[in-house]
Formats: C-alpha cells, sequence, structure tokens
C-alpha cells in the first residue's frame, strides 16, 4: 500500500471523534474536479510515505486520537488495505474509511471482517452518468452494491456528494436521493475550487446557499438526514 501523506491531527474528518487522516496513492477515477490530483495521477504523485513511521506515530498517539480515517485516492484499490488496518485496530483505535465504492468486493471484506467502524462513500452522480462524471468505464452495477452493502451494514456511514453546478442539476441530486432512498445520511458538499485534476474546473461554479437548503428540505423527503456543508 502506498501512503502518499498524513494529517497528524483533525477534529473534522470523523464525526465526534478526534483522528489523523491517512491519503493512499492510487484511483480508478479521474474525476475533473478532484481535489486531490496528487493522489490519483501517477506523475503527479509525491513522495511515500513508509507504513513503519505512521504506525509508529500511531503508537505514540494511543492515548490521544480516538481514531483513524483513511482516504485518498482511493484506498481499497491497495490489496494489503486488510494488513495495514488490522495493525492499525491492534492500536486500539477506531477506523474510517472514506471511499469511492468502486472495489465492493474489497469493501465488503473490509465490513465483514469488522475492520471499519465508520464508512463515508462518496456519490459522484446519478448512476446512470457515473462513467462521463468519473472518465473511468466503471461498472454503475459495482457502485449501487457498494451503496446496499453500506447501507445494511450495521456500522454508522454516510453518503456524500460534492456538487458542481455544471455537472449536477437539481434533478440529478434527486435521482441521487431516489437511489439511496432509507439512507441515515446524506451530505452535499459546496465544490470549492482550490485545487482540481482539470484546471479547466477551476473556474467552476456551485449552487447558492439558499438553493442548497432547497436540496436538502427535498431529500429529506428520501433518507433519514441530509445536510449541506
Amino acid at each position: 500500500m502506498i501512503i502518499g501523506g498524513w494529517q497528524k491531527f483533525s477534529l473534522i474528518d470523523y464525526p465526534g471523534k478526534v483522528s489523523a487522516v491517512i491519503f493512499t496513492q492510487g484511483c480508478r477515477f479521474r474525476c475533473p474536479f478532484c481535489h486531490n490530483p496528487e493522489l490519483v495521477v501517477p506523475e503527479k504523485f509525491t513522495e511515500s510515505v513508509s507504513i513503519e513511521e505512521v504506525l509508529n506515530f500511531l503508537n505514540s498517539r494511543k492515548n490521544q486520537l480516538d481514531g483513524i480515517v483513511i482516504s485518498g485516492g482511493e484506498p481499497t484499490v491497495h490489496s494489503d488495505l486488510p494488513d495495514f488496518i488490522s495493525q492499525i485496530k491492534k492500536l486500539g483505535f477506531l477506523v474510517k474509511i472514506d471511499t469511492n465504492g468502486s472495489c465492493p468486493d474489497n469493501l465488503e471484506y473490509l465490513i465483514k471482517h469488522h475492520l471499519v467502524d465508520y464508512v463515508a462513500m462518496d456519490i459522484k452522480s446519478p448512476l446512470f452518468k457515473y462513467k462521463a462524471h468519473t472518465n473511468s468505464n466503471i461498472n454503475e452495477e459495482h457502485i449501487k452494491k457498494s451503496i446496499e452493502m453500506v447501507k445494511n451494514s450495521g456500522l454508522d456511514y454516510e453518503f456524500r456528494t460534492t456538487v458542481v453546478k455544471e455537472q449536477l442539476s437539481p434533478e440529478d441530486l434527486f435521482a441521487i436521493g431516489q437511489t439511496l432512498s432509507g439512507s441515515k445520511r446524506y451530505i452535499l458538499q459546496k465544490f470549492i475550487p482550490r485545487k482540481t485534476l482539470n484546471e479547466d474546473f477551476m473556474k467552476a461554479e456551485t449552487y447558492t446557499d439558499e438553493e442548497f437548503d432547497d436540496f436538502c428540505l427535498k431529500l429529506k423527503t428520501l433518507v433519514e438526514e441530509c445536510f449541506w456543508r
């Protein structure tokens, strides 16, 4: 597994927990609005951090951190992810994973073997638009399988969508809500163009606060909890 970077302290990445965040390199998607291109495109990869260095640090923070967030890139593309998480769990930490759901079998393994405590799954678009929005040949059924798996996992979880106005219409957001119907939590994230995989998206826009309020009001008819941030 290749660790592209890490954040040693966070109060916002694991809800209600003090955490550290580990970022893996590699992803099957090429979303143009991606804000971590250095974790996605091989030619942009920076020098990796050794697993030993990370584990040594975590061992020294047993009484200061509640949990570890593993993000990316896409963590589930790494076959040795379960071994890495097992070592983290042995240190006594909770584990949250951020995933795009593109590797449902690997995600299922983590859930079934109790290696994760919280799952945050990014939903890029309505299922029928996935290939276009992710610039990939993803099988939409894999995304659907991951969604159902997370919903029925018994874990705490959230689904979330980064909203770029030119990519997602209000109808698209409602279509996503229908796919997520009955889910515990759906979060809309305002697109902020600080850094993007496709530089053209530095000029992209999102919706107003009032529009986000309206989206959430409508989506609450489909999911238990919906808010934007």
